[in-house]
């Protein structure tokens, strides 16, 4: 007599459906960057990824003083994808879930927020591009911010 136990678990590996591959958190986006017009300015810190998890920091100021502030995130959720989580000067969390991704790029969507309802990073060049919109990609803002780059010793 065969076995069945066997046969019966590779049924089920070829007719379960595929799970989709994780979507990678954006590596690219990971570092200091900084953008200067006049007397404003504003800086975002993202860590690298780990723990499925970036943590990020961004202030906004005009001259010598701050005007605004948040902590960002971008996190696995339950299903392995990526949501951007923002608090907006430590306010309630707000969750932005991924909406698309590539190699260079990522946008993540929460049309139930008033404003912004997209989030739009991405990369040209040695710049990093940020734009806040809403769904029908209206009231766009968009900022290019530059890397700091280290003091050499």
């Amino acid at each position: 007599m065969r076995p069945i136990l066997p046969v019966a678990a590779l049924i089920f590996l070829f007719a379960a459906p595929a799970l989709p591959a994780a979507t990678p958190l954006p590596e690219w986006l990971a570092g200091t960057w900084t953008r200067e017009s006049g007397a404003s300015w504003a800086e975002e810190l993202w860590t690298s990824p780990r723990g499925g998890m970036m943590l990020g920091v961004t202030r906004n100021g005009f001259g010598p003083d701050l005007t605004d502030w948040e902590y960002v995130r971008i996190e696995r959720g339950g299903d392995g994808v990526p949501v951007l989580v923002a608090q907006l000067k430590g306010k309630d969390p707000v969750r932005y879930p991924l909406a698309v991704a590539s190699d260079t790029a990522i946008e993540f969507a929460n049309p139930a927020q008033s404003f912004p309802q997209r989030i739009r990073y991405w990369r040209e060049g040695q710049l990093l591009m940020l734009e806040v919109s809403r769904m029908d990609g209206s009231g766009a803002e968009r900022w290019n911010y530059r890397p700091v780059v280290a003091p050499a010793d």
